[in-house]
């Protein structure tokens, strides 16, 4: 189950598209600016300035760095959980979750080179609550992380307005469903669609960005600003 080169290359792949998708839209979107709309632009940075913590920028960029937030998180804490595996971790689990830090690395790497210039900076994590020791810890944690993300991008996904950004937004909220799928059956086999994230029409939990990042604060020490973030 290890990751395979060729998933990295697409990954690649995927990331410059979209890094030039950026890139053009907002070439587009600036070219044909008049005095008055850069005077509104300016006025937004000024007041921009003054607000505390990591701006996360508009549109389609604040939802992919919203995005990048959450994989930063994910991957921080899957590299840690595989550098310090928990008392009794099975050569099976190690490599369970050997994978999904490296798909996690590669989510993080593939919104971090699709912004550019416009991501935001890496951010700073709080682990201290989590007992890296426990599997019960360590588990329980992953499955928070883990429907917390398929929430986070179910949430998000009628904020953007590329269908490209959508389609990548669809392709990784379905890897991270089988990340959540894979660490309940660990913790109870067979749990793996209840009734705590699956309703009773067959759809999974939905949060708005604000919501998420409400949860996730417990963990990330580097101070946010959502103010153009929905929800």
């Amino acid at each position: 189950m290890k990751h395979i080169p060729d998933e990295r290359t697409q990954l690649q792949t995927e990331a410059q598209f979209l890094s030039r998708q950026v890139q053009r839209r907002s070439f587009l979107k600036y070219a044909g600016a008049s005095v008055a709309a850069v005077t509104l632009v300016a006025a937004g940075c000024k007041k921009d300035s003054h607000d505390s913590g990591v701006a996360f920028g508009s549109n389609d960029v604040a939802i992919l760095n919203y995005a990048y937030a959450l994989e930063q998180l994910e991957a921080a804490f899957y590299i840690k959980v595989v550098a310090q595996p928990y008392m009794n971790m099975t050569e099976n689990e190690k490599s369970l979750l050997t994978d999904i830090r490296d798909h996690e690395i590669a989510h993080r790497e593939l919104f971090k080179t699709a912004i550019g210039k416009d991501a935001i900076p890496g951010l700073d994590v709080n682990f201290s609550s989590i007992n890296f020791t426990s599997r019960d810890s360590v588990l329980a944690t992953a499955k928070a992380f883990e429907d917390l993300g398929v929430s986070a991008y179910n949430g998000a996904g009628q904020y953007l307005n590329s269908v490209d950004y959508l389609l990548l937004a669809g392709k990784i909220v379905s890897v991270e469903a089988r990340h959540a799928a894979l660490i309940r059956d660990l913790i109870s086999n067979g749990s793996f669609a209840d009734n705590t994230v699956v309703d009773a029409m067959g759809l999974d939990k939905s949060r708005s960005p604000r919501e998420v990042l409400s949860i996730a604060k417990a963990y990330i020490t580097t101070e946010l600003n959502i103010q153009n973030l929905p929800g």
